[in-house]
């Protein structure tokens, strides 16, 4: 006898780190540039480090700018999430692009691939640009 059990798939959610100076990834769904905020390539501290540094995150993170986006992003993810699992996608791609890859966007994907963490997801956190 068989059973006809509908089998809920999971969402493979991507978060990308980019820079735009080598190029817009390929096949991303949802896309935020954040050469907005401030740049911790120009403090001789940072230059070096990259955005999963707790330095450059700490510095990223002390900027209103910076706190506010990343509320307004995790309640747009929040919302856009489940909707996206119950129209039954697969997978989603969200790139998140500053100037060369290496100090904001990474910084970004980690403190927002936490913040979804929480939902039943199956996440993927990539930093293209990060050599």
């Amino acid at each position: 006898m068989y059973a006809s059990a509908k089998v809920q798939k999971d969402l493979a959610v991507s978060f990308i780190s980019f820079g735009f100076k080598y190029g817009v990834p390929q096949n991303v769904d949802l896309l935020f540039d954040v050469r907005f905020l401030p740049n911790p390539y120009f403090v001789p501290l940072l230059k070096d480090l990259n955005g999963t540094n707790k330095k450059v995150a700490d510095f990223i993170f002390q900027y209103a700018e910076t706190k506010e986006f990343i509320k307004k992003v995790k309640d747009l993810l929040n919302f856009l999430i489940p909707l996206y699992i119950k129209e039954g996608k697969s997978y989603l791609s969200i790139a998140f692009g500053c100037t060369g890859g290496m100090h904001r966007s990474p910084a970004l994907v980690e403190e927002i691939s936490k913040l979804v963490s929480n939902i039943n997801i199956d996440l993927n956190v990539i930093h293209r640009d990060i050599s």
